[in-house]
């Protein structure tokens, strides 16, 4: 029994049906019931019945079946663009009704990016037309190795040409990178007016670009981001960026000192509050931009400095000893 026929068009004629038709035009014909392998012979029509004798089929000669369908072809190209021409028609006049928002080179004022090449793509493109400030908000050290270097290597050239250009770059690091060896070389590479300040804690990574896109993180891992050209959004992260940097401590180009209060660095200091919060060494560490190894140090000097032998008791001397109502 043979397999079922599945249906399709001449340009992808199946290997049954080819080979019956070559068959049929050797021969002149084919008998009664030879075309039940291959029945899109006929549908498709290029058997068809002898008229001396129904049970015979004929084939249709090639030039003849070729000439038919590029004709059909034809009609089907001619009718798509009939309705193209209506499309146009319609859409046309909705476009005058909505006005200069029906603008075909209007920017989408939110899209998702996939994939770090189109990232960097699309932020490099937005860092092409900066003419006054590009802002960012970095919580965590650069990649390290070759891709890392790959990374610097062509944000350093489009920071420099932004800088080139009068643009003034300002970014916002948490402490625990202030003294990060690489960032600081970074920044004495480039040529222009750069600023970088720092405090206990900043937000998730964020690019503004002369207030008027932004760019944000979508996913945890980096593949995705979401470019922000909305007016109102990129104000708000526009204003609540100003906020934070009046808060924080300058870095660069010049240090201005982190005080410290009865032994007590900032960074222990934000330590502290984050413990008091009740959060895990895990959170805090990944709020502070540093490795868990690195905050059960610093949560081990804290304790020795207030003198606590538990976590529970840690808690109270930290609420007790008054130093998270200090300034700092």
């Amino acid at each position: 029994m043979s397999a079922r026929h599945h249906e399709h068009g001449v340009e992808d004629l199946c290997a049954t049906g080819l080979e019956l038709y070559e068959r049929a035009l050797r021969q002149g014909e084919l008998a009664d019931g030879e075309d039940r392998a291959a029945p899109c012979l006929v549908d498709l029509g290029l058997l068809h019945p002898a008229i001396d004798d129904p049970t015979r089929l004929h084939p249709v000669a090639p030039v003849v079946a070729l000439h038919r369908l590029l004709r059909g072809s034809e009609e089907r190209i001619a009718e798509e663009r009939r309705r193209e021409a209506r499309l146009a028609e319609t859409f046309g006049d909705l476009m005058r009704i909505a006005g200069p928002r029906s603008a075909s080179g209007d920017t989408p004022t939110l899209r998702l990016l996939t994939g770090t090449e189109r990232i960097n793509r699309a932020i490099t493109d937005a860092m092409g037309e900066a003419g006054e400030e590009v802002i960012t908000v970095q919580p965590r050290a650069g990649l390290t190795g070759e891709r890392g270097q790959a990374a610097d290597a062509a944000s350093l050239g489009r920071d420099q040409a932004a800088l080139d250009r009068g643009c003034r770059i300002r970014t916002l690091y948490p402490h625990t990178l202030r003294h990060f060896p690489t960032i600081r070389a970074r920044c004495e590479r480039l040529r222009g007016d750069v600023e970088l300040r720092s405090l206990d804690e900043v937000p998730d990574r964020l690019i503004l670009i002369d207030r008027s896109v932004a760019f944000l993180p979508a996913d945890e891992d980096g593949r995705l981001a979401l470019e922000i050209r909305h007016p109102a959004i990129v104000g708000y992260l526009t204003t609540a960026f100003d906020r934070l940097w009046r808060l924080a401590t300058p870095m660069y180009p010049e240090a201005a000192p982190q005080p410290s209060h009865d032994g007590i660095t900032p960074r222990q200091r934000a330590i502290a509050a984050l413990l008091v919060e009740g959060h895990t060494d895990a959170v805090i560490a990944d709020r502070l931009g540093m490795n868990v190894r690195t905050a059960r140090v610093h949560i081990a000097k804290l304790a020795a400095t207030l003198g606590s032998e538990s976590r529970a008791q840690l808690g109270y001397l930290i609420g007790r000893s008054g130093i998270l109502d200090r300034e700092h």
